[in-house]
This record gives structure tokens, C-alpha cells and sequence, in this order.
């Protein structure tokens, strides 16, 4: 089994729960995060999942090999602007190994990305097809595709570890986080109260273009605006909750905070 040496010179398994809460606090930078990422298997139930989708695929996508594998953050280190979603979809990030990538999610979110300038193209078609970010980058709370959509709380807090040390490893010039949908809202506040930012008590209720505000906990540490929106999901999008236009204004409000 594959194991990560740790700083006593000891080893962690890939496969151990404790492995993200081992190995992400140890990166040295965000190319470091992304290679153990890619390599955890902390979660039984979403790897065999995962792995079993890419095995059996989906039949308009039985020519591609599947990534099937944890998908990690997209986008540049020094970015202003990171985004919180959900986890990858089955046949859209765990099969091109990008988040948002090959699904309609995906759709959506770069093109409204590419309307305010963020994004170098308006679709994301695979992992190769040259689309880059300006100033934001993608990431998740789970990184795995999970059965029906839906981690559980264990698996959620087995990979917050990840997310907490990619936000802080943006730190020096994170300004604003986007959080797309209720479930990267409730994931998203105890890593940043973690990562040394106050998060007001109770906290605070997510909702469409919710924008809160949170001080550093030291005088060193930039303010960080939380922005909320709703997921760019088929069923917002094909029922109307969310809009193209909302989705672009959303991140035309963050690309401003950020001085983008």
C-alpha cells in the first residue's frame, strides 16, 4: 500500500482516515497538495464509487478513460478568488481529473467566469483543452465523486484537511471565497475559522448573493470576503432558482472585493 512519510520519518497510509489530517498540513505549496490529493483513498465507500463508475462509465463516454481518482483544485496559486463547491460529478470531474469539468455544471460556471473576464474560454471540455483561470481558483470540500451526489459528514470532515490547507496556502493573497450551494457553505466555515479568520456566532445563514465579512484573527492577516450562491446545478439552472446573469453577478461582485 502506498504510504507519505511524515516529518518523524514515520509513514501514513493513503488509505487511513487520519492520512488528509496527516499529510495536508505538511504541503509546502498548493502543486505539493494536489499530488497527495490525487492520491488519497481515505474514504472506502467513495473510492469503490468512484472507481466503479469509471470502470462501467456512462455510454456517450465509453471511449474515454476515466480519471477515477480524488480531483483536485484548478487555477493559479497567487488567485484572489477561490471557489467552494460540492465534489466532482461521476461523469464530469472523475471522469476529465478537472473540477467543473464535462458537466453542466461546469457549463455554466466558466461561462459565466468568461463573462467577467476570469476565465480564458467559455466552456471546459477536458482536463487538455487549454482553458486557464485569472485571479480565482476552484476547489471542494470533498474531492472524490460521491454516490447520488451526497457525502456524508464523515466523508466531509475526513477531507477538510485538504480544503483547509489549500486556503491556507492562497492566503497571502486570498480575498474572497465564492461557495456554491448550502453544503460548501456549512463545510466551509469551521476550515476558515481554523485558518485563523472569526466567524461570527451563530453563523451566518447561507443564501444567494449572502455576502459576509470576516477579520483576521492577527493583525497580519487579510480580510476575507464569503460570498454566497447558489449552486449552477441542472436543476437551479433548468428551473429558473438561478440565472445566468445572478451566476455573472455573483463573481463580477467577487472579482471587484478582489480588486480583479
Amino acid at each position: 500500500m502506498d504510504k507519505a512519510p511524515n516529518a518523524a520519518g514515520a509513514s501514513a497510509r493513503v488509505d487511513d482516515p487520519a492520512f488528509p489530517a496527516h499529510r495536508a498540513p505538511r504541503c509546502r505549496d498548493l502543486d505539493e497538495l494536489d499530488a497527495q490529493v490525487i492520491r488519497c483513498r481515505a474514504c472506502p465507500r467513495l473510492v469503490a464509487w468512484r472507481e466503479e463508475v469509471a470502470a462501467t462509465k456512462r455510454a456517450a463516454f465509453r471511449d474515454w478513460e476515466y480519471w477515477g481518482r480524488p480531483v483536485p483544485g484548478f487555477g493559479p496559486p497567487d488567485a484572489a478568488v477561490a471557489v467552494v463547491g460540492l465534489a466532482p460529478a461521476a461523469h464530469g470531474g472523475n471522469r476529465t481529473g478537472r473540477m467543473f469539468t464535462g458537466d453542466a455544471s461546469g457549463d455554466s460556471l466558466f461561462a459565466a467566469l468568461h463573462a467577467v473576464g476570469l476565465a480564458s474560454r467559455a466552456e471546459s471540455v477536458d482536463a487538455d483543452d487549454g482553458l486557464t483561470l485569472r485571479g480565482v481558483r476552484l476547489a471542494a470540500p470533498v474531492h472524490c465523486a460521491p454516490p447520488d451526489n451526497k457525502p456524508t459528514p464523515e466523508e466531509r470532515d475526513t477531507c477538510r484537511p485538504w480544503l483547509a490547507a489549500e486556503l491556507e496556502l492562497m492566503r497571502p493573497t486570498l480575498r474572497t471565497v465564492v461557495v456554491l450551494g448550502a453544503f460548501g457553505w456549512q463545510a466551509l466555515f469551521p476550515v476558515l475559522g481554523a485558518a485563523g479568520w472569526e466567524v461570527p456566532r451563530p453563523r451566518p445563514k447561507f443564501g444567494h448573493a449572502v455576502r459576509v465579512t470576516l477579520p483576521g484573527t492577527d493583525g497580519g492577516r487579510n480580510a476575507l470576503n464569503v460570498l454566497g450562491c447558489y449552486h449552477p446545478s441542472q436543476h437551479n439552472t433548468h428551473t429558473g432558482r438561478l440565472t445566468f446573469p445572478m451566476l455573472v453577478e455573483v463573481f463580477r461582485e467577487a472579482a471587484r472585493l478582489s480588486g480583479l
